[in-house]
């Protein structure tokens, strides 16, 4: 009989260790620097990066281009819990002149876009046309998972900065948003265009789904509402119940509303956003926030971390022109494309120039592009892949760095202006 040794190095165990070790560092070390955490998140993928070299096999079981449906189904988790916490968090919805940024982000910016990418991918990166629309749609969507630093406070607590705001609802929104582009994609890839698919998919892709995604949003918003804070009247849930619901009223959200063929990422935020109408200052929000907001950055400081393990073996498939798609979204396109979207909506030039450049890329990139691997054989995929990986380990760092303190200073700024008035 063959005795394991008393001391045998599992490197599922060891594993564990690390990745544990690497969250608490990416938390605690940043204090040494400053109050904020704004570090964290490119400190886990740089751990994660780390732990590749000591532990490869870990880096070649996670592998996107082997396990696509594995980062598909993980990161679709986080957001959607990240968009129902965001629908929460606003506290003013009601002012028409406030969302005029978030709709010309959503209307203007995200198509310019997705072009300006599609474009560079099919014209510098030999990219054919269905997978350089693919491109453009998965790196589209802003994330709300990572951009905690740009986005309003928990709710009740008031003094949502138009930056901030619009930030906020963009980030809420344009996930689901940019589906119809990320189907069209596929569409073009499998049948090719032609005046057929693309009334198919301006109806059934973008009207329906959408549609749906906002319809089952607001009747679970509403629905759960009711249960939370009005029946049965005097012994409602909300005076005893934990914020587990929040999970809950997540999982169900978007399960219904998919079943539907509707867009889930939509139905979780307007669902956030309507459950908050009702009781609008119930301190039950703010547990609803908290269980979120925790459930929320435990599984985002996982999936960096794993995520950042890959990154080593997909960065032997970046070339040059991908790189430069990468650097020319975080740096040109996506800052000429909201400042283009911005012009005439209100905020003074320099609160537009903070909305234009902080569109964080993370999360939401990693699930569409795992949604298309599974549904559709890319060409380039490992290339995909590494642009994706480039794009948001730039996005972390310059964004995280940057993002708590521009935006403070932008919100003193206000704010001093408002007492010297």
């Amino acid at each position: 009989m063959n005795e394991q040794p008393f001391f045998g190095l599992s490197s599922y165990h060891l594993g564990m260790a690390l990745v544990g070790a690497g969250i608490i560092a990416a938390f605690w070390l940043p204090r040494f620097l400053s109050g904020r955490e704004p570090a964290a998140s490119a400190l886990l993928i740089l751990f994660g990066i780390a732990m590749h070299w000591i532990l490869p096999d870990v880096s070649q079981a996670l592998d996107p281009r082997d396990a696509p449906l594995f980062w598909e189904l993980a990161s679709e988790l986080a957001v959607i819990v990240a968009l129902f916490g965001t629908g929460i968090r606003i506290d003013n919805v009601t002012d028409y002149r406030r969302w005029r940024p978030t709709i010309r982000l959503l209307a203007i910016a995200m198509p310019l876009t997705i072009a300006a990418v599609a474009f560079m991918g099919f014209a510098f990166a030999g990219m054919t046309l269905a997978g350089a629309l693919v491109l453009g749609a998965v790196l589209a969507p802003t994330d709300p998972v990572l951009a905690g630093e740009v986005q309003v406070g928990p709710p009740t607590e008031g003094g949502e900065h138009p930056v901030r705001f619009a930030l906020t609802t963009e980030a809420g929104l344009n996930d689901g948003l940019a589906f119809p582009f990320v189907y069209l994609g596929l569409l073009a890839g499998t049948s090719g265009f032609s005046a057929a698919m693309l009334g198919e998919w301006l109806l059934l892709d973008v009207l329906y789904r959408i549609t749906i995604g906002c319809l089952g949003g607001a009747a679970v918003g509403w629905v759960l509402a009711r249960v939370l804070f009005t029946i049965p009247r005097g012994n409602v849930l909300a005076d005893t119940a934990s914020g587990v619901l929040a999970i809950a009223g997540v999982l169900l959200c978007y399960g219904a509303t998919e079943l539907a063929e509707g867009y889930g990422f939509i139905a979780c935020f307007v669902a956030g956003v309507v459950l908050r109408r009702v009781e609008a200052e119930h301190e039950f929000h703010g547990k609803l926030h908290g269980f979120n907001e925790a459930i929320e950055l435990a599984l985002t400081a996982l999936l960096l971390i794993l995520i950042g393990a890959t990154f080593p073996r997909l960065f032997g498939e970046l070339d040059w022109a991908h790189a430069g798609i990468a650097l020319a979204l975080l740096f040109v396109v996506r800052p000429l494309a909201g400042w283009i979207s911005l012009l005439r909506t209100g905020p003074p030039p320099a609160d537009r120039l903070v909305i234009a450049f902080y569109g964080v890329r993370g999360i939401g990139s990693i699930y569409y592009l795992g949604y298309a691997a599974s549904h559709l054989e890319l060409v380039n995929e490992g290339q995909l892949w590494a642009t994706i990986a480039l794009t948001i380990l730039l996005s972390t760092v310059v964004h995280g760095f940057t993002a708590g303190p521009v935006v403070d200073h932008i919100v003193r700024r206000r704010q001093a202006g408002d007492i010297q008035s």
